[in-house]
């Protein structure tokens, strides 16, 4: 690549960094301009300050603390103590992180830890004894989506109230033995083949493709789904891709992707004829399948990401978009998979979390998509997994996993706490609750006095005060019936009402928490809530809470003002089902001018903004904390990467990357 082109890119990312942070911060430029979001420590690069007056020190985590195991890196772990427990699974990956920062493991028993990592579902009992600085890898009821046979009846659950064509990104799915009528019915229409699956199983084990019903067992519990037959190929190997999610809240709802990701290919060319059904290598692309055969390649080097079985998916995007495929549209499609998947949960998890979750920001999730794109660049939802492997088999995936663990626990937020001190405390002696994700809820009473305390001061300077009136009561008349139940509580009651209420405690700890993760990120990309997300999924939501409404409003002011000077438009949704949107169909929708296509033109371009994050190479020198905000020599030498050069032809013999030079 040209020095030209260098610079282009460079500056290209840049501008696209500086838009993406002035858009969040937009509403806090025009309430509370002498205040930042977060304040960095000067002398501890491992610390920000959050919270109100900036009195709370929240972890941040570095992939570099592994490689050269500075003490700078322990010394603020050490210095409070902070412990970690890890239950039922062995995660090496997230324990040598931790340990590289100061933290030290407790027994599994033990009730002084700063974080728990389980690998299984967590009791309630276990969840109602957190204190606020305390954090479990686990939302209460997450079987409800990583499940497989609960995962495809909620995701039918949502066909049937909100329309098949909005939900029908999982192949048609038969639970055995209970629908194997219904599986029959459907065989005498479509002959297959199926893919069968036991309902809770990982690694590719207990997998078989079937042609007829008589090679299905009737006596185990299994997922029987419409095989995939017209997969993409690569050099003729079929491919799935790992896309790693976090979901910090589910109430409101926050939805983060990671930027980089795995691909992983088959050892065997991809054939579609059903003689070959019986070959695992060629239909599997579990890892644990195909490292057992002989033809499986390695990959050695961890800056070459296009070499052998497994790639990053920045190098398979680079490499589709090198073959002329529209890789922005691509990746809208996954986003859009990603979140109505998680919003066909919402209900019964956000439902949980209030029964058994004790304060706002204890629990958060790491989940493991498994996604398969068809020969059309559609994407179809095979799975998600619970407790995504952590193993590092690989230089490439110890520098995609190191980075993107390193990321998470920099995003939900770890209040600098001594375990053994039960109670969060300020030196000071100010209100306990944090800011950054460990503020405990209000009791309704509490909840009632902050209200008519802070509306007996009307002319306080809060930096969070609601919307007027006729803001967020004419947008309230305006929409569907969700709007109109969320209508019945909190502000926007009153703001129908005709009065502006000022914000509880609680839901400006909560903006703010939202507000603080979001410059914690590192290289996690938030798809939900986004300036878009509100027209294209609020009315998906089935939660009755009024914080999701809320929290777009509060973070995406510009949006809501725009679309009340337009009533024409504000009360649209957008109809669209983008997942199954088709190259040409969306040809034709970015050429239309019509409000429903002119939605989904936004939201292609905000998508495009966000492949370029996406196809960028994950640089080694590129540090976590770097990417959030600096315009500096970190965050340009990740961009150096674009545009790639065309990736080498996938296979055994194939030639790699150069390692250093390809990416200049």
């Amino acid at each position: 690549m040209s020095a030209a082109g260098a610079d282009e890119s460079s500056e290209d990312l840049s501008e696209l960094v500086q838009d993406d942070e002035a858009e969040e911060e937009a509403d806090d430029a025009t309430e509370t301009t002498e205040e930042p979001i977060i304040v960095k420590d000067a002398d501890t690069p491992c610390i920000v300050w959050c919270g109100p007056n900036k009195k709370f020190p929240i972890f941040i985590f570095s992939p570099h603390a592994v490689e050269r195991r500075d003490p700078q890196f322990r010394s603020v772990g050490e210095k409070y103590h902070m412990a970690f427990k890890i239950i039922k699974t062995d995660c090496k990956l997230l324990k040598t992180i931790l340990v590289s920062h100061g933290f030290h493991e407790t027994h599994p028993n033990s009730s002084d830890f700063n974080l728990m990592w389980t690998g299984s579902h967590l009791k309630p009992y276990v969840l109602r004894s957190l204190s606020e600085f305390q954090k479990v890898n686990h939302f209460p009821r997450s079987y409800e989506l990583t499940r497989k046979d609960r995962l495809y009846k909620n995701v039918q659950r949502l066909q049937q109230l909100k329309g098949v064509k909005h939900f029908d990104f999982v192949p048609p799915t038969f639970i055995f033995p209970a629908e194997f009528q219904e599986f029959c019915t459907y065989y005498l229409k479509d002959k297959g083949p199926f893919i069968v699956k036991p309902i809770a199983s990982s690694r590719g084990r207990g997998i078989f493709i079937a042609t007829h019903p008589d090679q299905i067992p009737l006596d185990d519990q299994l997922v029987v789904c419409k095989y995939v037959a017209n997969p993409l190929v690569v050099d003729g190997f079929k491919f799935d891709l790992r896309i790693y999610v976090a979901v910090t809240s589910y109430d409101p709802l926050v939805i983060y992707m990671y930027e980089e990701g795995l691909a992983r290919f088959a050892t065997v060319k991809y054939q579609a004829a059903l003689r070959y059904s019986r070959n695992q290598c060629m239909h599997l692309t579990n890892y644990s399948v195909n490292k057992k055969n002989q033809e499986y390649v390695q990959n050695d080097d961890a800056d070459v990401e296009d070499y052998g079985n497994k790639w990053s998916l920045g190098a398979l995007l680079r490499y589709l978009k090198s073959e002329g495929h529209d890789t922005s549209a691509l990746m809208m499609r996954l986003e859009d998979v990603i979140v109505k998947a998680i919003l066909s949960v919402e209900m019964p998890i956000a439902s949980a979390c209030k029964m058994f979750q004790p304060h706002k920001g204890n629990c958060f999730e790491l989940y493991g998509f498994d996604i398969i794109i068809d020969d059309t660049l559609r994407p179809w939802l095979l799975e998600v997994n619970l407790s995504p492997s952590l193993a590092c088999d690989s230089p490439l995936d110890f520098k995609i996993k190191c980075h993107m663990l390193s990321d998470l626990l920099s995003l939900v937020g770890f209040v600098c706490h001594d375990p053994m001190l039960r109670q969060l405390h300020t030196t000071s002696g100010r209100a306990t609750a944090a800011g950054s994700g460990s503020g405990s809820r209000d009791s309704p009473v509490s909840a009632a006095r902050s209200r008519q305390a802070q509306m007996s001061r009307p002319g306080s300077a809060s930096s969070l005060r609601s919307l007027s009136a006729t803001r967020l009561g004419g947008w309230h008349q305006q929409q569907g019936p969700l709007h109109q139940r969320q209508q019945s509580s909190g502000p926007a009651a009153a703001s129908a009402a005709g009065a502006a209420p000022p914000l509880s405690a609680e839901e400006v700890r909560m903006i703010r928490r939202c507000r603080e993760e979001f410059h914690r990120r590192g290289g996690w990309l938030r798809i939900f809530p986004t300036p878009d997300s509100w027209e294209a999924y609020s009315g998906f939501l089935q939660t009755l809470s009024p914080n999701n409404l809320l929290l777009h409003q509060r973070l995406f002011p510009n949006v809501w003002r725009q679309a009340k000077s337009t009533p024409q438009a504000s009360g649209a949704k957008c109809k669209v089902p983008l997942h199954s949107l088709s190259s040409d169909n969306l040809a034709t929708v970015l050429d239309s001018h019509s409000e429903h296509h002119r939605k989904v033109h936004r939201m292609y371009r905000s998508a495009s903004q966000r492949t370029l994050f996406y196809e960028r190479k994950l640089g080694a020198s590129s540090s976590s904390h770097g990417r959030q905000r600096s315009r500096g020599s970190s965050q340009l030498s990740r961009s150096q990467s674009l545009p790639p050069k065309r990736p080498a032809v996938f296979g055994p013999h194939a030639q790699p990357e150069a390692s250093s030079g390809a990416a200049s």
